[in-house]
């Protein structure tokens, strides 16, 4: 009961960010009119996920975790909500608020409920719930995407981010229902989350230290396809790229499905497996740019979504191994660098883009993250002889 209440929750709470993704970015370039407005709403909610990612770990340490995830849920809400209510000749300088509200919020809650997991259902039942997280997820990805265009074209705007608002309400409904082993505030958990022991612990732990490098690295690659795809999907099929891109994405989503069942049978959630699902996904992404016919695009793209969920849920895992006391702390470093990561490669491949193939573009990026995958795991085979 406790796992599809956490499950449940959390799939609503992303379903309405993606939504919101689609409905509100279009929003802001209906109301401004502007490219440039546009992006600075973009990077203005990147960033504010950035910084609060800085203190993230801290503020989990320090403060009960249903707490922050349900003024999470409400406050992302409330700002919509807002937003909805207030005169247009308002909006625009609103809109500038709910982006630091929908970064700050979006990042403290991934953190919290990531490093909240063994709390809810012990250590004993992470994987599972990481694999279920990922699942509920991946549904939400699609549903989201799918929904949004037709819930704006059939409804409006309006009804677009009510519907956003509702789902983070019921997020903050399943919060306050699920059980918690421990409130925080202890003085050793104060004491854990402090830089000067966060620096200690990792480099008393270098194998996850080099765990969260890649995994920025990777956001950083992950950067180029999340860009590239739709320019390329103009290419591909130019009379229906949005029938490209749901080729693309839906198998995907399928693959993202399957992961947790094809890691429980592995029965493994070793270092070894995460970095070699990080070499595999970038080339899958890589393959999904040389122009395949859409059969194999399907097959490259399922590939692609079970190496993405797979590492996902063994990298939650491994970090969720951390002492109490540090996983708050632990998770706040990792989403800064992730989001250091993915903002970096999105401003540097907008650029590259404008002159360079999508190919070339994307090959760059994630051929990054393979040489250093690679390089890690010859790393951690000659330290195993």
């Amino acid at each position: 009961m406790t796992l599809a209440v956490l499950v449940g929750g959390y799939s609503a709470s992303m379903f309405g960010n993606f939504l919101n993704l689609i409905a509100l970015n279009l929003f802001v370039f209906q109301l401004t009119m502007s490219t440039l407005q546009t992006g600075i709403f973009m990077a203005l909610r990147l960033s504010a996920g950035f910084l609060v990612g800085l203190v993230a770990g801290r503020l989990v340490s320090r403060y009960n975790q249903k707490t922050l995830m349900i003024c999470c849920d409400l406050s992302r809400a409330t700002a919509i909500i807002i937003m909805v209510c207030v005169p247009d000749d308002i909006k625009l300088r609103m809109l500038l608020a709910v982006a630091v509200v929908l970064g700050v919020g979006n990042t403290l809650f991934s953190v919290t409920l990531r490093s909240s997991v063994p709390d809810i259902v012990g250590q004993d039942q992470r994987i599972r719930a990481n694999g279920l997280l990922v699942t509920g997820k991946a549904l939400a990805t699609v549903l989201g995407f799918a929904s949004a265009g037709i819930v704006v074209a059939a409804a409006g705007f309006t009804a677009a981010f009510v519907i956003n608002a509702a789902c983070f309400c019921l997020s903050a409904v399943s919060v306050a229902c699920l059980p918690y082993r421990r409130s925080g505030g202890s003085k050793e958990q104060h004491a854990g989350a402090s830089p000067r022991r966060m620096a200690i612990f990792l480099w008393g732990s270098r194998l996850l230290l080099g765990m969260v490098l890649l995994r920025a690295l990777d956001a950083f690659a992950s950067a180029s396809h999340n860009v590239a795809l739709p320019m390329h999907a103009s290419l591909m099929n130019p009379d229906d790229p949005a029938a490209f891109l749901s080729w693309f994405w839906t198998p995907w989503a399928v693959g993202n499905l399957l992961a947790y069942r094809v890691l429980v049978r592995g029965r493994s959630t070793g270092v070894g497996r995460f970095i070699g699902g990080t070499l595999l996904m970038s080339v899958f992404f890589i393959l999904a740019f040389t122009g395949l016919p859409v059969p194999l695009l399907a097959v490259v793209a399922l590939g692609a979504g079970l190496a993405d969920g797979f590492t996902e849920i063994t990298y939650t895992s491994r970090l969720q191994e951390a002492p109490d006391h540090m996983r708050g702390a632990l998770f706040g470093l990792s989403a800064t660098a992730e989001n250091a990561g993915f903002a970096v490669g999105m401003l540097a491949c907008s650029f590259l883009l404008e002159s360079i193939p999508a190919l070339q573009v994307v090959g760059a990026y994630h051929g990054l993250a393979i040489v250093a995958s690679g390089a890690f795991l010859m790393v951690r085979a000659r330290k195993a002889l």
